[in-house]
């Protein structure tokens, strides 16, 4: 992912690419690339608040902080999950506290309104076993919105209720919005 495109305000871009140079090497060393991506998304909106709160505080504790934020509402620490690793594995890697971190990553949490029942920061594969991510309300009912006629589904992505419109698929929202792009 190209820096530019996570829209960095000048202010707070030096601190974020620090941030993130390590939340990347972190993820790329115990985790993946999908965590990297999360996390690279994670601080360029922290680096957007007003005030941004990364300007205070030490740059490894935001970068470990952002994983174990991400880590906990994606279940990083339940070993049935891939990837997995412990707090001490974050600990570890980051240099911070096992304390520090949770209580960065509760800041974190609140800050960006992050929880497993959002997909903004979720795994692709925690969005598609995560029935709440798909629940939308219709004429006052609640409904899982897979199982909703297409035009509802359309309705539902382009107002950002869902993340993709599942009678497309994922790739088939992508090459939709491509499209559109190209209008």
């Amino acid at each position: 992912m190209d820096l530019g495109e996570l829209k960095i305000p000048a202010a707070t871009r030096a601190v974020a690419t620090e941030i993130i140079a390590l939340t990347d090497k972190m993820c790329l060393e115990l985790l993946d690339e999908e965590y990297a991506d999360l996390a690279r998304r994670a601080v360029a909106k922290l680096a957007r608040k007003r005030p941004s709160p990364i300007l205070s505080g030490r740059v490894s504790s935001w970068a470990g902080a952002t994983i174990y934020a991400l880590g906990q509402v994606n279940f990083l620490f339940d070993s049935t999950t891939k990837p997995c690793a412990t707090t001490d594995d974050l600990s570890t890697a980051s240099g911070v506290s096992k304390s520090t971190l949770s209580a960065k990553a509760k800041q974190i949490r609140d800050l960006l309104k992050m929880d497993s029942g959002k997909a903004e920061f979720l795994r692709a594969d925690m969005i598609e076993a995560n029935p709440m991510v798909w629940f939308i309300q219709v004429d006052g009912f609640v409904i899982d919105a897979r199982h909703a006629p297409p035009e509802i589904q359309l309705q539902a992505f382009e107002k950002g209720f869902i993340p993709y419109i599942p009678a497309l698929g994922r790739e088939g929202t992508a090459a939709l919005l491509s499209e559109i792009g190209d209008r």
